[in-house]
């Protein structure tokens, strides 16, 4: 016999909420408190906490905003984060006891935003069949593009020549520490479109000193000076995502993220993940395909990986 019920998170739950997110099937260091507070001043924490006869079952990360609940505002993917144990019709109980709470706080809609399946460590969709039986309406779609390390596909005759062209460059790689460098750069590139880099170089930085297993930069060196990098986040060991890619005038010209990315999927991260993940290459809510975006991770061997977000009426 199942008696739910819905706590809303405190501080007081911290140790809790990081011990779920460890052991559950689904969750990624992005959901542990240290890095969803980060920026707590952006947003009106309103994640909850899902127990079973007094046991935690499930945690949602989420804030809210206009009567709104968004799973979470400042997250690429949120959504129900679960256990081992978590069975489809244990899932539309949690549904149907969610509704019920957010209607009595005067809650008007869900904003969800899916976990990818790449991130699940055991199978974890319950809540994509419960969404469709509330009716749940698809708002945004963003395609993105990974890599299945296990079964790789060759790279495309563009990236081999840039990365025979790169190889008498004379470039070196690391990982680095110079976030601010590198932001730097990414803020160079991004000016042209009018728009900034999600972190600045502080918070990246502080988010890489909380967090320094998951979160890393790799950077390519031309005379000692930093030409391209990328910043890596590693989850559970499934997934290498690349957060940031950026390079220099000067590094294009000596295709330095050519010959990054080469090291990183052919040695550094061979056998330590199951997929290396370029992130989404849309815009405009998933409306518009950056073509060449797309194409330049597709030509290392990426192919899509959907980030569905749904919109759910509290009823």
């Amino acid at each position: 016999m199942h008696e739910l019920k819905i706590v809303r998170y405190d501080g007081k739950q911290k140790s809790l909420w990081n011990e779920f997110i460890k052991n559950s099937k689904n969750g990624v260091f992005l959901f542990y408190r240290d890095y969803m507070e980060y920026h707590s001043d952006r947003f009106t924490d309103f994640s909850l906490m899902f127990f079973d006869n007094n046991e935690l079952i499930a945690v949602m990360p989420a804030n809210i905003k206009d009567l709104v609940l968004f799973s979470h505002g400042g997250l690429t993917f949120g959504g129900i984060i679960t256990d081992r144990k978590m069975k489809t019709t244990l899932m539309l109980k949690i549904f149907d006891e969610l509704n019920d709470y957010l209607r009595e706080n005067r809650i008007k809609k869900i904003i969800y935003k899916a976990i990818p399946h790449i991130y699940h460590i055991t199978p974890a969709e319950e809540d994509l069949y419960t969404l469709f039986c509330y009716n749940a309406r698809l708002i945004r779609r963003d395609i993105s593009s990974a890599i299945y390390m296990r079964e790789s596909l060759p790279f495309d005759k563009k990236r081999r020549w840039g990365i025979k062209k790169g190889k008498k460059s004379g470039l070196e790689f690391k990982r680095s520490y110079d976030f601010e460098t590198f932001i730097n750069i990414e803020e160079m590139n991004l000016k042209k479109y009018n728009t900034k880099p999600t972190h600045t170089a502080e918070e990246i930085h502080l988010l890489a000193s909380r967090f320094p297993q998951n979160i890393k930069l790799f950077t390519a060196h031309k005379d000692g000076k930093i030409v391209a990098g990328t910043i890596l986040y590693e989850s559970n060991r499934k997934v290498a995502h690349t957060q940031y890619i950026s390079a220099s005038p000067e590094g294009k010209k000596l295709y330095a993220l050519d010959l990054i990315f080469d090291y990183l999927i052919n040695e550094y991260y061979k056998d330590k993940v199951d997929y290396f993940d370029f992130g989404i290459s849309t815009e405009k809510e998933g409306r518009f395909l950056n073509v060449g975006l797309i194409t330049q991770k597709e030509e290392f061997g990426a192919r899509a990986v959907i980030y569905d977000t749904y919109e759910i009426e509290v009823r």
